[in-house]
């Protein structure tokens, strides 16, 4: 198996094996890490973009961390309440070294949770950029980046907190219930409107 088809395959099993959940915060330096992520099976942006980094690490492919600023219709009424904004300071993405070149992949959005919300998971293919849900399936404005924080080889975990406690003082714990399942019950009331 090439190093490519190695990148693509390790996306895939971290999008879709580890469930995005952003209700479940923890921001330790061992919340944080990869190991804990695999364990939990669960993670929001962050944790699984530094999964899949240590992951192609580990196989000897060259990764980093990058970061964004944006704006994610793909949350819950009770989340937006929380953070009190639809912006997400440091959204999390992985970057890989393939055949000469840095290449995004973001393993965020895990398929069910795409496709409880009428959105086509995010692909990656090893050659081309993945990196945000830019239309849902009928065409509507689902996420687009605001700001462009850069490239880190190790998570600049400090920075991420000082920003998190300015920006989402209701944010910094863990939200009581089941993402997928409220973002999956919004999204229904959305189709009767």
């Amino acid at each position: 198996m090439s190093e490519l088809e190695k990148a693509v395959a390790l996306y895939h099993s971290v999008r879709d094996e580890i469930r995005y959940d952003p209700y479940r915060l923890d921001l330790s330096q061992e919340g944080m890490k990869a190991s804990t992520t695999l364990k939990n099976r669960y993670g929001w942006c962050v944790p699984k973009a530094v999964l899949l980094a240590a992951c192609c690490r580990a196989c000897n492919i060259p990764a980093r961390l990058g970061f964004g600023d944006v704006k994610n219709h793909m949350s819950t009424e009770r989340l937006r309440r929380q953070m009190q904004t639809d912006v997400f300071y440091w959204h999390g993405y992985t970057e890989i070294f393939l055949e000469g070149r840095w290449v995004k992949a973001t393993p965020a959005f895990n398929r069910s949770l795409c496709e409880k919300l009428g959105l086509e998971p995010l692909d990656f293919d090893g050659v081309h950029d993945s990196i945000f849900h830019s239309f849902d399936k009928a065409g509507n404005r689902f996420m687009e980046y605001l700001h462009q924080r850069g490239s880190f080889d190790d998570l600049p975990l400090a920075e991420i907190m000082t920003t998190f406690k300015y920006h989402y003082q209701g944010l910094l714990e863990t939200i009581n219930g089941d993402f997928e399942v409220e973002a999956a019950n919004e999204a229904r009331e959305d189709l009767k409107v």
